[in-house]
């Protein structure tokens, strides 16, 4: 089954900045290339971190109330010393977390939730900026029409992956919800069939109700050979 990877997501060009790029620089940078965040790169143009709307907005968030009516916020350490940075270097966030384009949006967003971050810089194997994937990159896989996952399901997954003959399963999908009426062959392939379409690109839900030729789930039921035998062993 082919799936969209992060390199077919992830926005390009990409848009870095020096760790001594200054704070209005880098809000220049973001508000004229419609973008949330920028990778940071070292003068071999490695990725070192990563700086984004939220990073900029700690400084306008320490700073006093004008009319004096909102209390003072009191940061932690951590973020007190990025309030006060003016440059890349003291306002990113530092090691950079990153994707490779030949990634699943499936492992993406897996690191994303891991490391509670909103992007990810897509770097290549020396570790340079190829490219930038957010949550709403990874969220267009969810755009895919129903009957491009239809067509993949009764195609990919059922005749040419599992082997279930054309026609035995019906495939239906509604804005990316999956039901499957039918029969296959062994009732061991039920689950498999299942967890195969939930992998499918766009699919939001499966509901199966597939009945089975053969139930090879079923324990045997001990002989009087096997339990001459067990008996023995204890």
């Amino acid at each position: 089954m082919g799936h969209r990877t992060v390199g077919d997501l992830m926005t390009t060009p990409v848009v870095s900045v020096r760790r001594d790029t200054g704070f209005k620089e880098i809000a220049k940078l973001l508000a004229e290339h419609g973008i949330t965040a920028v990778p940071v790169v070292d003068d071999d143009e490695r990725v070192v971190g990563v700086v984004s709307e939220a990073d900029l907005l700690r400084k306008e968030a320490s700073l006093l109330d004008p009319a004096g009516l909102l209390p003072v916020l009191r940061p932690e350490p951590r973020d007190r010393a990025k309030a006060a940075a003016t440059t890349a270097e003291g306002l990113m966030n530092s090691p950079a977390v990153a994707a490779r384009p030949q990634w699943t949006a499936v492992e993406a967003a897996q690191v994303m939730e891991r490391h509670h971050v909103k992007r990810l810089p897509v770097v290549d194997e020396a570790d340079r900026p190829v490219g930038l994937v957010s949550r709403a990159d990874l969220l267009r896989v969810f755009l895919r029409g129903d009957s491009a996952v239809r067509e993949e399901i009764s195609g990919e997954v059922l005749v040419r992956t599992l082997g279930v003959a054309p026609g035995t399963v019906t495939v239906r999908v509604v804005d990316g919800r999956v039901s499957l009426t039918g029969t296959v062959e062994r009732a061991s392939l039920v689950p498999v069939v299942v967890r195969l379409c939930q992998g499918v690109d766009g699919v939001v839900d499966v509901s199966a109700e597939l009945n089975h030729r053969v139930d090879d789930t079923a324990s045997a039921l001990p002989g009087p050979e096997t339990s001459r035998r067990a008996g023995l062993a204890t």
